[in-house]
């Protein structure tokens, strides 16, 4: 799994189709986050563009190979390998970029009273939740399950947008759990949310990979 996780990010590094939605989440950071904000605020609204630019991700890795390469790799080592170390390559590729617009968020923002500490973990809780759930848009939304490009895009537009306004979406509670913390100072960690991610991911991730197999 290792080499095909090595693999698969050398081919993401080297197509550079990861600057478009690098570009696009810095400059949602860039916007959205002002110095002397509150840090939960701040942290949350980090956390939140991760759900599009994750689904974004997933689908840049799915189908960044040729169909003779991609056929080549799924003989060597399975199709539901290859498919699951693009689903991974992607998911790293968006925790990197929270991670660091987290660091933006924690440095520009204002603590209001919530201990920095406990602010960075509820932080990070917060961008693994909504970067999980993006993974769990853009497996979903792209290839094998949807093959048609302009269906993908608008299938994984349609479920990022869902993401953040669903009751029981794992990316809305954990935003919603900074932002109403932000009031009082108390960051809790939304390990609920966390998990519901992971649960979501798994299972999103799973049923690609299976109709990878089914096709491949």
């Amino acid at each position: 799994m290792t080499a095909l996780l090595r693999y698969q990010g050398a081919l993401l590094l080297r197509s550079q189709r990861w600057i478009a939605p690098l570009v696009v989440y810095a400059a949602f950071v860039a916007v959205g986050i002002r110095p002397g904000d509150p840090v939960l605020d701040s942290l949350g609204f980090t956390a939140a563009g991760l759900v599009p630019q994750t689904a974004w991700l997933v689908r840049i890795c799915v189908t960044g190979e040729p169909d003779a390469a991609r056929d080549c790799a799924a003989a060597a080592a399975g199709p539901v390998r290859v498919h699951a170390a693009a689903l991974l390559t992607a998911l790293v590729g968006a925790l990197l970029a929270g991670a660091a617009g987290g660091a933006v968020a924690l440095l520009l923002g204002d603590p209001a009273g919530a201990d920095p500490a406990r602010a960075a973990l509820a932080g990070a809780a917060a961008v693994a939740a909504c970067a999980l759930t993006g993974a769990a848009v853009g497996a979903l939304c792209s290839r094998p399950l949807v093959r048609r490009r302009g269906y993908a895009v608008l299938a994984g537009g349609l479920g990022s947008l869902l993401a953040w306004v669903l009751a029981f979406s794992p990316a809305r509670s954990a935003v919603s759990a900074l932002v109403t913390a932000a009031r009082s100072g108390d960051a809790p960690l939304p390990l609920t949310a966390l998990t519901g991610a992971l649960l979501l991911a798994a299972g999103a991730g799973t049923a690609a990979c299976l109709a990878a197999a089914r096709r491949g």
